[in-house]
């Protein structure tokens, strides 16, 4: 369940950090003044008290969004390196006994509603109001819809902002299934390691989730650590379970692809072999004999469709027919496609139970027709278990909410390119809420990710991004995170991230834990491996100089006799 509990007033000991000075720039926005530079920090929580004759006093949250200094000494004082500025101003008869003074723009979030969340009042606080550091306690409470360990949380770190680990960052994992997430880093910047925090919370005791990586890369495989770590025994002998499914593993079923999914994996074809494909396929549609067809099936009906009439009326066979059948012959013989193997829904899928998908040897388009075929077949196994039209022994039956994570997404949902998952990707990320299959994109380029697509994932985690094509996609498809935030994708080092959308109360600034497991996307040490190979070969070739040396230098025999 979600945290309820109203943030506490701060005691009126508690000593202010500044005091209001007026309304900012915009309608959501004050200003303060302070010489506490120690809190000055952009991204940081400040409140201050509202009082009301109807109700009890509001403590109204805002955020740091910039400051300025106001107060300070005169610019020429500082010229010179070699003296101490203090003491210029002694001479002069400028007090400098107290700190520099400054102007620090809020942007208000609001006050923390059990039910409803941030509520913002509508009200700019009063010239004169104190203003406040919101205290470890209260942003615990109120940033995160969860609290730790309780069933349904994903802590994935603790506030950037805050010494230690005083305030952790702790997601709704029933947010980030339902409405589907994002996480989007340029190369360097933690995305694939985040993605392994998120994954070890989903197999924790408490989440015990059904979970399927597409891994074009091969880097999840070290996932494999979860069996047997002790952090993720539960009382009950619950322990998460990982499947690695390598190339020659992955099997797809002719029947499970359609017409498009063909056209994707054949050669190119002329206007007329398609027309007969696409009819071959209506015969195929047409025939329940046919339900689970494979190649020789479609080629009887190719032949089918490929019947013409010649001027007196005959029937013959046309000739694309034969050159349809020389592609498909082509099909037939792919590692992945198979007229009976197949990885359906239930042996993809478990509670508990993370299954990886290597396809690092698997060329892109037919990394996109595994990934169609099988969101596909997860989305129809969802709807028609919910509407009881499947059976328990059935290989679609699926009576539990999935999650499915994407790395590389931009490769099977492109921008500004043709892509068979596209489609499907929108279907699912529009229309899975209600069947309970979640979708997880990751991608290094958001601006080569398709707009619909980024704009349906209402959870988002956001790196550092430095391309300024990306960060601008990022101002109108992750309007959640807040202007004030983006603006620090720069300045963000590796392991720090922007949360931001209905995972957590309110965009923060995060620092990602360290893995239980390890990781197993970490960049080459070029330089080390450069060494260790110069070093391995030169000692070779040391010692094979050496013994042919040997070599010339020991006498030759003959019968036992030197003859040097």
């Amino acid at each position: 369940m979600a945290v309820t509990r109203q943030p506490e007033s701060l005691p009126e000991s508690q000593s202010a950090i500044g005091t209001v000075k007026g309304p900012g720039e915009s309608g959501n926005q004050y200003v303060f003044i302070t010489a506490q530079t120690d809190h000055i920090k952009i991204g940081e929580f400040v409140f201050y008290r509202l009082a009301d004759l109807d109700r009890p006093s509001l403590d109204i949250l805002g955020k740091v969004a910039a400051c300025r200094l106001v107060d300070h000494l005169p610019d020429r004082i500082f010229a010179d390196c070699e003296i101490d500025p203090s003491a210029i101003a002694a001479l002069i008869g400028f007090k400098y006994s107290s700190p520099e003074i400054y102007e620090v723009a809020v942007e208000v979030i609001g006050y923390f509603h059990p039910s409803l969340g941030f509520m913002n009042p509508r009200r700019p606080p009063e010239p004169g109001a104190k203003v406040y550091l919101a205290d470890n306690p209260t942003l615990t409470s109120i940033l995160n819809k969860k609290a730790v360990g309780e069933v349904g949380s994903a802590q994935i770190g603790h506030l950037l902002l805050r010494q230690g680990q005083g305030v952790p960052v702790v997601l709704d994992v029933k947010e980030i299934v339902s409405t589907h997430m994002a996480i989007l880093a340029g190369t360097g910047s933690g995305k694939s390691y985040t993605a392994g925090v998120l994954i070890e919370e989903l197999l924790l005791p408490q989440n015990r989730a059904a979970v399927l990586i597409f891994d074009p890369h091969g880097e999840y495989g070290t996932l494999e650590g979860m069996r047997g770590h002790p952090a993720f025994q539960g009382e009950d002998g619950y322990q998460p379970q990982v499947k690695i499914l390598n190339p020659d593993q992955i099997r797809i079923r002719f029947s499970s692809l359609d017409y498009y999914d063909v056209m994707t994996l054949l050669p190119d074809m002329s206007d007329r072999q398609q027309s007969i494909l696409n009819k071959a396929f209506s015969l195929l549609r047409k025939s329940k004999k046919y339900e689970r067809w494979d190649i020789d099936d479609l080629l009887h009906c190719v032949y089918q469709a490929d019947i013409v009439q010649d001027e007196s009326g005959n029937e013959k066979q046309g000739s694309s027919a034969s050159a349809l059948e020389w592609k498909l012959t082509r099909l037939a013989n792919s590692p992945y496609f198979h007229a009976f193997e197949h990885l359906g829904p239930r042996a993809l899928f478990e509670p508990g139970q993370v299954t990886v998908l290597q396809m690092n040897e698997i060329s892109q388009e037919e990394q996109q027709v595994i990934c169609a075929a099988i969101l596909r077949q997860a989305n129809q196994a969802r709807m028609n278990t919910l509407k009881e039209n499947n059976t328990p022994d059935d290989e679609n039956y699926l009576p539990y909410p999935v999650f499915i994570l994407l790395e590389e997404a931009h490769r099977f949902a492109p921008a500004h390119e043709p892509s068979r998952c596209k489609a499907v990707i929108r279907t699912i990320l529009s229309e899975g809420r209600k069947f309970g299959l979640g979708v997880g994109l990751i991608t290094q380029r958001p601006g080569k990710l398709d707009s619909d697509v980024l704009s349906q994932c209402m959870s988002q985690f956001i790196m550092r991004i430095v391309n300024p094509v990306d960060q601008e996609s990022l101002k109108y498809g992750v309007e959640a995170a807040g202007r004030d935030l983006l603006k620090e994708l720069p300045a963000l080092t590796k392991g720090q991230v922007i949360v931001s959308g209905l995972c957590v109360n309110t965009p923060v600034l995060c620092q990602v834990r360290q893995r239980l497991t390890s990781h197993g996307g970490d960049s080459l040490n070029a330089p080390a491996l450069w060494q260790e190979h110069f070093q391995a070969h030169h000692k070779r070739d040391r010692l094979a100089a050496q013994a042919r040396i040997a070599g010339r230098r020991q006498p030759t025999t003959v019968r036992g006799v030197s003859i040097d």
